[in-house]
């Protein structure tokens, strides 16, 4: 319940609104006493948080005496509120990018390295990184978990003339990811301090190891413990780091396979 009303607050309801409605998906119907026992609110605030609740097609209410409050369909409820999350993040996108800009650069490359955090950002810049591919993308997966759907999605819909060179942890994990992105070629990474097993619980694992273009480099590790994701990335990189880069990537993978062996 307490996650639940988290989740909620965090989608823009208040507390009382979020303790009521996670209130009403344990009643089949509920007075505003019986709600209020349920779940704490005062009596007097149950009834301001329901009309917030109906207003956003969350709750219905039947006007009998006294009036008796339901939740909507849970699957009802879900996608309602991803619909109101989803044209608050667009209504964001399109006010940033009104935004004036103070001071632009001159369009130059510039070879800079910057750090980020947390797997869903670090997944998306994965995900835009590999959609603006033109030649090639490289990719060591050091972590089964980081195989998600949308990766593969990603993956799958490189464009025919983009070679696609997969690097896994383990031959269990190449079989994963030949069957999820069959146009790949994959292979077993050769580098010994990628593979699990020789790695310690508080030692910190590589995550993902991606290449662009020969021109763009994502690097992230898995923190021991907590499971958190972080990396380091740069783009502009047309020269010899990238070679290197590239070599060390493909390590464990046949030079008569390598499409720029």
């Amino acid at each position: 319940m307490e996650e639940a009303i988290e989740v909620l607050q965090q989608l823009g309801l208040k507390e009382y609104e979020a303790r009521c409605f996670v209130g009403l998906t344990r009643l089949t119907t509920g007075t505003a006493k019986r709600l209020s026992e349920v779940t704490e609110v005062p009596r007097t605030r149950v009834y301001d948080a329901i009309r917030v609740l109906e207003a956003q097609g969350l709750v219905e209410i039947q006007h009998s005496s006294p009036q008796q409050f339901r939740a909507v369909p849970l699957a009802e409820a879900t996608e309602t509120l991803r619909d109101q999350y989803e044209e608050r993040v667009d209504r964001l996108h399109n006010a940033l990018d009104r935004v004036d800009v103070v001071d632009d650069d001159d369009g130059s490359p510039v070879q800079q390295v910057w750090a980020m955090a947390g797997r869903g950002a670090i997944e998306n810049r994965t995900d835009q990184l590999v959609q603006k591919a033109a030649e090639e993308v490289v990719l060591v997966i050091g972590d089964d978990s980081l195989l998600t759907e949308d990766l593969v999605e990603t993956l799958n819909e490189l464009g025919s003339g983009v070679e696609l060179v997969i690097g896994a942890l383990t031959k269990s994990l190449q079989k994963q990811i030949q069957a999820a992105v069959p146009d790949a070629t994959t292979f077993v990474s050769g580098l010994e301090w990628l593979r699990g097993e020789n790695t310690t619980d508080d030692e910190t694992a590589i995550g993902r190891l991606l290449l662009v273009d020969r021109s763009a480099i994502l690097v992230s590790s898995i923190i021991p413990g907590t499971r958190e994701e972080q990396a380091i990335f740069g783009e502009g990189f047309g020269n010899g780091l990238v070679v290197i880069a590239r070599r060390l990537m493909a390590q464990g993978l046949i030079a008569a396979r390598d499409p720029h062996q």
